[in-house]
């Protein structure tokens, strides 16, 4: 049973949430981990049916073949799409020292069972209470989307030990922030109707 104690409550978490890009060398112990999945399977689940799994990757070489594996994926997917950011993407992507995973310590791949009928909602339920949760413990977090495509494939499938009738959906970069990330803005709520009675 989860038991922690944190120094913020639930929406002073929500406002200082940030996607955490640079982090320290620390390594996450396997007691803060345990905290992190115990906040993840506490997650709503549609019929109940709790179709998540998880893969937690510690190693540093793991890591760095795994982030060299994604990139030309990744690359190759953004070229099929018209984005107007393309260009700056390509310039960081195609850069040998870039690690889509920002060096951090620890990634946590969250993955669906693709025969529940709401497997994509619940397992990013999933990811925002694990994410808050390891806010409130002062980590960082940083949802890595670059790299769902490499685990997708047979091979990273086979060597993480994903099952078939799993798909990766949420993985996740955590560890201590080096730095302070600031605030970001966020637009105001985009109301299209409100319908209340006197």
């Amino acid at each position: 049973m989860l038991s922690l104690k944190t120094e913020k409550d639930i929406f002073e978490t929500i406002l200082a949430r940030r996607s955490v890009r640079s982090f320290k060398k620390n390594k996450i112990s396997q007691s803060i981990i345990s905290n992190l999945l115990e906040a993840a399977v506490r997650a709503p689940t549609a019929l109940h049916q709790e179709p998540w799994g998880f893969v937690i990757i510690q190693d540093e070489q793991t890591l760095k073949t795994l982030s060299d594996y994604a990139k030309p994926l990744f690359l190759a997917e953004l070229n099929k799409r018209e984005l107007d950011s393309l260009e700056q993407l390509l310039d960081v992507f195609e850069s040998p020292n870039f690690n889509i995973f920002y060096d951090a310590d620890t990634i946590i791949l969250i993955c669906g069972r693709t025969s529940s009928p709401f497997y994509v909602a619940d397992c990013w339920l999933a990811a925002e209470n694990l994410m808050l949760v390891a806010c409130a413990m002062r980590l960082g977090s940083c949802v890595i989307g670059s790299a769902v495509g490499a685990f997708n494939t047979p091979d990273i499938r086979n060597k993480f030990g994903i099952p078939d009738n799993f798909t990766a959906v949420a993985p996740i970069a955590l560890g201590y922030p080096s730095i302070e990330s600031p605030p970001t803005s966020r637009k105001a709520p985009l109301i299209f109707t409100t319908i209340a009675s006197n």
